[in-house]
């Protein structure tokens, strides 16, 4: 009786590391894929993890829209300011299911800082809020 005890705690601890190990290897991918897509300037790629409604400020130039209205607004964005390299300054999560990206976009002879807010849900991870502000 004791034998299944300590089996049923054993592997209960597995999955449990089991678990964590994969959701911290999901929150890299997610990072690389974001790296990828502001160096690439890719709207398309970029609109993939927005949510339904989704809140841009450029410059003060402030508006929410939906995924697709948001996508053509990047992309002019990425017309405007071709990118030249992308690298993230911090990433941090208020709970376990919100999360936020700080990073330094840059152009020809122009350099944006870049907010992003989004929420997990469901092992994805939603954009609700992008903030670009010339630095």
């Amino acid at each position: 009786m004791k034998i299944y005890l300590y089996i049923g705690i054993l592997l209960f601890v597995v999955l449990t590391v089991a678990q964590a190990t994969t959701s911290s290897l999901r929150s890299e991918d997610l990072k690389e894929e974001l790296l990828n897509v502001f160096q690439s300037g890719s709207s398309r790629d970029l609109a993939r993890f927005f949510e339904q409604g989704v809140t841009i400020n450029i410059n003060g130039n402030q508006g929410d829209y939906s995924k697709n209205q948001a996508e053509l607004v990047m992309r002019d964005f990425f017309r405007k300011f071709p990118p030249v390299d992308f690298h993230l300054l911090h990433e941090g999560n208020n709970s376990e299911q919100m999360i936020y990206y700080i990073g330094v976009y840059k152009s020809d002879d122009v350099s944006f800082r870049v907010f992003i807010r989004g929420k997990k849900d469901n092992n994805q991870v939603k954009f609700y809020s992008l903030d670009i502000v010339k630095s």
